[in-house]
């Protein structure tokens, strides 16, 4: 779409990330034949947005490097952890005293809560899968399970043995005291209760390639290391697996920021090349709190998706990676709006402005123009309050009212607004409506503003005219104009904040509008 000077003057992160990746690989496809992108995913818990987020801002990344590198092949795949053994039982999942007995055993071996898999860990699996499917991204899933217990990790698992000292030498300098009279990369599986054994390593015999260990019955034992009869330590894994798959970039959280050094320093004791790396800082809860799957404090996507198009997801992850924000409910309308002024934006832009604007990654440089003809979610929420609509097709008669030519499948972004915005409207707004008495100047401006209101027709009246009406109303009656405006949210539509009145009243309908009015 855009000519290669454009592209190269590019501002976006996605196309820095994009050019430290052409410049590691030397500008030339690696010998496996493409570029991997990795993101990894932990299925300790139930999927949620920082989970995803890692996925979509890869995503990102891949579609700049296509732009600037498009001879060169490139494969995402998502590997999850599933082989890790279960720490604590999560406290969002059904049926939780079940999973008390196979605490430790990996996340493939507990039953699933659920009862729809063979294990907890494939559940999670699922989950995961089916949402990224909807989103219809190209990737290729990994199972950690697969492939310990498959052989495919069998090199780097020997290469660990040969390589064992020199990695014990770079972890115990960044453990405590403690952790370092305890610790080894390595993790047997007990073949007694097929835990994942965390402690209790002896040694290994490099010519043999097996490790020593204590089991939980104090006797010692003696097993390959291969074909998933252990599993590595977490923070050498994380170097092991670029290093196995011959990763080219990866990104992850803040959180792992102090280990970052220690992975790259992993994969290359290994014998693998380091891959670039890109770190985003961590979501947070309506309590400042870091979100996290086990306590489930954050949004969850099912969740995002009930109240709002994927588009204002993406849009969340898109803007500005390396900054802290809070995810929760109240930033899902703010940001479905934003996405729509970009959209509308897009097409009124230059190239060099277009390549930057977070409509164009969102629709991966296919972003469709629509003409909402000033309709956004903020405005279908406000009219739902007015309203209280039992059914969409209420609101669709006010839509199709204020502009024939808006119906039902015209926009499928404006259809997936319709319903969301009554989703959320039920769940947030009309539970916590609070409607204010009106004060006796307050009560006298309302009926003025019905009087004029009154000599228009709404037939030929725009939004701008209902501005100017109630705003002139305002002034009249020696209101400060925020004060205003503010009365007559909480007066008419039991909230603090609100749509642009004139805007609102177009759609909602002079007549409309005036009950509302009258009924104070």
């Amino acid at each position: 779409m855009f000519d290669l000077q454009i592209i190269g003057e590019a501002k976006s992160w996605c196309f820095e990330e994009a050019r430290k990746i052409l410049k590691n690989i030397g500008g030339k496809t690696p010998q496996k034949g493409f570029v991997l992108f990795e993101t990894g995913y932990g299925p300790s818990g139930l999927p949620h947005i920082g989970t995803f987020g890692e996925v979509v801002r890869t995503c990102f990344v891949i579609f700049a490097f296509k732009q600037l590198a498009p001879q060169i092949p490139v494969k995402l795949i998502c590997f999850s952890d599933d082989y890790d053994g279960m720490r604590k039982v999560p406290d969002n999942v059904p049926n939780k005293e079940s999973l008390i007995p196979h605490l430790k055993k990996p996340l493939t071996s507990v039953p699933d809560p659920f009862g729809t898999h063979p294990s907890y860990g494939e559940h999670m699996n699922a989950r995961l899968r089916a949402f990224l499917d909807s989103f219809g991204f190209s990737y290729e899933f990994a199972s950690a399970t697969d492939y310990y217990k498959s052989g495919k990790f069998n090199q780097t698992m020997l290469a660990v043995v040969a390589k064992y000292d020199d990695l014990m030498d770079i972890m115990l300098k960044n453990l405590g005291e403690e952790r370092q009279a305890t610790y080894s990369p390595l993790m047997p599986i007990s073949p007694i209760s097929g835990k994942v054994l965390e402690q209790g390593v002896k040694g290994v015999n490099k010519q043999k390639g097996t490790v020593l260990f204590e089991d939980e019955d104090g006797k010692e034992y003696e097993l390959p290391v291969t074909d998933g009869n252990c599993k590595l330590q977490w923070k050498v894994d994380f170097g092991a697996r670029w290093k196995s798959l011959e990763v080219d970039y990866e990104i992850f959280g803040k959180d792992h920021m102090p280990n970052e050094k220690l992975y790259q320093g992993i994969c290359k004791i290994l014998g693998g090349k380091v891959p670039v790396n890109y770190w985003y800082e961590l979501f947070l809860g309506e309590d400042g709190a870091k979100i996290s799957k086990t306590k489930g404090n954050g949004i969850t996507v099912d969740q995002w998706l009930t109240y709002a198009p994927q588009q204002s997801l993406a849009l969340f992850m898109w803007l500005k990676p390396k900054t802290a924000k809070k995810l929760y409910f109240d930033v899902i309308p703010k940001h479905m709006d934003e996405y729509l002024q970009y959209l509308e934006g897009f097409f009124k832009q230059e190239p060099a402005q277009q390549i930057d604007n977070p409509a164009y990654y969102i629709n991966f440089g296919k972003p469709e123009q629509v003409s909402l003809e000033g309709i956004n979610y903020s405005l279908l929420l406000n009219l739902a309050s007015a309203c209280n609509p039992d059914s969409e097709a209420v609101l669709w008669g006010f839509v199709e009212k204020y502009n024939p030519k808006l119906k039902k499948g015209s926009y499928k972004i404006l259809d997936d607004m319709v319903v969301r915005s009554i989703n959320y409207y039920n769940d947030f707004i009309k539970p916590n409506k609070v409607f204010k008495t009106p004060e006796e100047n307050e009560r006298e401006a309302v009926k003025k503003l019905v009087s004029q209101l009154l000599q228009q027709d709404d037939a030929v009246s725009d939004a701008n005219a209902y501005q100017n009406i109630v705003y002139a109303v305002g002034m009249e009656f020696g209101f400060e104009i925020k004060d205003w405006f503010k009365a007559l949210y909480q007066i008419l539509l039991g909230q603090d904040s609100g749509p642009r009145l004139g805007s609102f009243i177009k759609i909602f309908g002079r007549d409309n509008f005036i009950a509302l009015c009258n009924a104070i």
